[in-house]
């Protein structure tokens, strides 16, 4: 039994921080019916190259990687059938999620105060780009202008002046990914309390709260210095080294977390005596006498083969580690040996290579059963709230599927 076996999810969401929500809650047990546009779907359907063929339907690799474990229905709740069908959909869930703009499905009587009205155990979540309150409430929200506004960019790549300096975006959405991890944190308490109190909950989760929540360190040392966290390139705010070093092969990681590894590390290094020098004895003297100590890091590292560090940094107890391509880290042995790679089958998409979930409930994975769905793969759901002859004069009518 999974966790959340028995709670029906359903997901008015697209695109990435609602479907990351969803996928989580799929992987811990829960039914997540996923409501799309007929025709078309989730826009991640369509935002390739790359794409996963299979028995002539196409979908976009983007698409793949945040919807494990759903059910796939076709409605178009912007006609009067479809959302009352959604309404009596969302009668007997738990969950709700959504990521309109702010009131954008009050016109459909999708919206938190509709649906609790009917339901009051219901959960609804409503995930927007800034809240449902504020100067900015009614703007759309993306990931990488959230990235932006939000600091995150500012902290991000080489210091101004050096080459390639300037602002950068993370490789990956991570502000859709974090605002989805909250998202669903948020319904898992919601689901504690309601156990309690029999009392559903609406969540509002906003991308630029979660940016600003998730900048921590960096939040926190603007908020006691007062001063604004300036770029470090790969290094780190706070501790030295803490950095790439170039090998005379290639770039490794050294990544020193306290003055006891700094001192193996003097000693692994040859200057042993750098550990009792205070110019460089405790983390806080090393922060301030890096752009004296970093170069002479550098210079021994230089010396010898990426191969040879890792090996002796690994002996002696200092973290360390290669920089990989996205295909070398998921073949790497760790990777392997923990079944980071899966592939989910059985649905109109064929097998699916995929990364599973990491969360591990007493040494069982958490990966939802049912592989990405097709594009309204799963409507005889609809069974359950239609007739069968509503649902033929839906389905002749392009209202569902």
């Amino acid at each position: 039994m999974k966790p959340l076996d028995g709670i029906r999810v359903l997901d008015l969401s697209r695109v990435l921080a609602g479907p990351w929500a969803t996928q989580t809650l799929a992987d811990l047990g829960a039914e997540v019916i996923k409501v799309e546009q007929p025709g078309s779907g989730d826009d991640t359907r369509h935002w390739g190259p790359p794409w996963h063929d299979h028995a002539g339907e196409r979908v976009a690799a983007y698409f793949l990687a945040a919807n494990r474990g759903k059910r796939s229905v076709a409605i178009d709740f912007a006609t009067a059938e479809g959302a009352d069908l959604v309404r009596r959909m969302a009668a007997d869930a738990d969950v709700v999620v959504e990521n309109f703009k702010v009131g954008g499905l009050r016109k459909f009587g999708l919206d938190a105060d509709t649906l609790r009205a009917a339901n009051p155990r219901l959960i609804y979540a409503s995930i927007t780009g800034f809240g449902q309150d504020g100067p900015y409430a009614g703007r759309a929200g993306y990931d990488y202008i959230i990235q932006a506004m939000g600091g995150l960019m500012s902290l991000t790549g080489l210091p101004d002046g050096e080459p390639g300096g300037g602002p950068m975006r993370a490789g990956v959405a991570v502000v859709d990914l974090f605002t989805g991890m909250y998202t669903a944190n948020a319904i898992l308490a919601a689901l504690v309390r309601r156990a309690a109190s029999g009392e559903g909950a609406t969540i509002d989760i906003a991308l630029f709260d979660t940016q600003l929540a998730m900048l921590a360190n960096q939040a926190s040392n603007a908020l006691v210095s007062g001063a604004d966290p300036q770029r470090q390139g790969a290094g780190h705010p706070n501790i030295v080294p803490y950095q790439p070093f170039a090998a005379s092969d290639q770039p490794i990681i050294i990544a020193v977390g306290n003055d006891r590894q700094f001192a193996k590390f003097a000693a692994l290094l040859g200057h042993a005596e750098w550990a009792s020098d205070p110019a460089f004895a405790t983390n806080a003297a090393r922060v301030a006498a890096r752009a004296a100590l970093v170069p002479k890091i550098a210079a021994i590292i230089a010396t010898g083969k990426a191969a040879q560090w890792l090996a002796e940094l690994e002996a002696a107890g200092i973290p360390a580690g290669p920089i990989n391509t996205v295909r070398q880290a998921l073949a790497d042995p760790q990777a392997v040996h923990r079944g980071t790679r899966i592939n989910a089958g059985g649905g109109a998409l064929g097998e699916v290579p995929m990364v599973g979930s990491p969360m591990r409930f007493d040494g069982e994975r958490m990966d939802a059963a049912l592989p990405p769905p097709g594009l309204g793969e799963h409507d005889d759901l609809l069974s359950q709230w239609l007739s069968a002859d509503q649902f033929e004069r839906l389905k002749a009518a392009n209202i569902i599927g």
